[in-house]
């Protein structure tokens, strides 16, 4: 079987890593790396740490609007799938890297399999959510995480292609949090000798509304224990047009973007980490680190309902609430299935 995977995005780094693995004994991979993310920082360093192959193709799209973006991925990689012709076109979550390739082996008549489908938040505003639903009906493999992405694709009337597999993104924290423990330095780099909070935002919702950007900063530099911020590149020049880049740096720990590894080892070894990826609330439920979320809703609901992950939005007194109040949490149960997903992955496409 020849697989032709498309990734662009740093969880679809780390989602695919398990995949190519399991598939590398028997199968053949093509990599295309469409560029959607860009700085080394959060393309490059994740090949580094996850012992990827380089891409086969790397489509260089860069940062554009979501119609450009989508536009030129597909232009791009449409003839290389021509030309490869593989049996598989193999895609992950829900950017714009996801929906142009199963546009792109849709029309070329190529099986288009989708691994974590059947995701919703609920929020038709939400790019990603447009790019869940296009790519999942016109995906002919779906491959979900979970029980209730089975669900909502069976009330979608496509119960006929889903297969539950578990979520590879846990076969991949499994491997990198042993990994981590051993190899990173990033604690000791960072002089983090004591108890700290880690903080992600990048999604535009909160990066580009002034008044929701604020009252996450505000919340932030006010919380007594020290904050560990990695602060991506959107983020960065929206704190800087609004001219609120000056208090985070004098208030927070800034660091730059850190790869997979290092960023484990400080989700493990934080208290709460605030955030708004979608990713990084599954990876705190994995870790068992409590999660302090920045949005009003959420695809993985599994992480609220047992206690792990609170949904807060961007209100400066919700976000210092969550931070404050103890944890009460179940023991994590195994929603998202046992850590072997990858290869029922690759047994679901290798079926056909």
């Amino acid at each position: 079987m020849k697989v032709l995977t498309v990734v662009g995005a740093r969880p679809q780094f780390v989602k695919s890593f398990p995949v190519s693995r399991a598939l590398a004994p028997d199968h053949e991979e093509v990599l295309v790396h469409t560029g959607q993310h860009y700085d080394e920082e959060l393309s490059g360093v994740f090949f580094d740490d996850l012992d990827l192959d380089e891409p086969d193709y790397n489509l260089g799209v860069g940062s554009h609007t979501h119609a450009v973006q989508t536009a030129r991925i597909m232009e791009r990689l449409d003839p290389i799938v021509a030309r490869e012709a593989p049996d598989v076109v193999l895609l992950y979550g829900d950017t714009n890297s996801t929906v142009a390739g199963a546009l792109v082996g849709a029309n070329r008549d190529v099986t288009v399999a989708h691994v974590e489908a059947g995701l919703r938040s609920g929020t038709r505003s939400m790019p990603e959510e447009t790019n869940r639903i296009v790519t999942d009906h016109v995906a002919d493999v779906l491959c979900t995480p979970c029980r209730a992405a089975t669900e909502t694709l069976e009330r979608e009337g496509l119960g006929d292609r889903v297969h539950e597999t578990g979520d590879v993104m846990y076969d991949a924290l499994r491997w990198a949090e042993r990994i981590a423990r051993d190899e990173s330095t990033v604690l000791d780099r960072l002089g983090l000798d004591e108890s700290f909070v880690l903080a992600t935002v990048h999604r535009p919702r909160n990066t580009d509304d002034p008044d929701r950007l604020t009252a996450i900063v505000e919340a932030l530099v006010t919380h007594p224990a020290p904050v560990v911020f990695p602060v991506h590149p959107r983020t960065a020049a929206a704190l800087r047009d609004q001219e609120l880049f000056e208090a985070i740096q004098s208030e927070l720990h800034c660091i730059d973007p850190v790869g997979y590894l290092d960023f484990v080892r400080l989700l493990d070894a934080a208290d709460r980490v605030v955030t708004d990826s979608g990713g990084v609330q599954k990876e705190a439920f994995f870790l068992e680190t409590p999660c302090v979320t920045l949005r009003e809703e959420t695809e993985w609901d599994e992480t609220v309902s047992e206690g792990w992950n609170r949904l807060v939005g961007a209100r400066t007194t919700a976000i210092r609430d969550a931070l404050a109040t103890p944890v009460d949490a179940t023991d994590r149960g195994h929603p998202y299935g046992d850590g072997d997903a990858a290869e029922r992955v690759v047994e679901v496409i290798a079926d056909g």
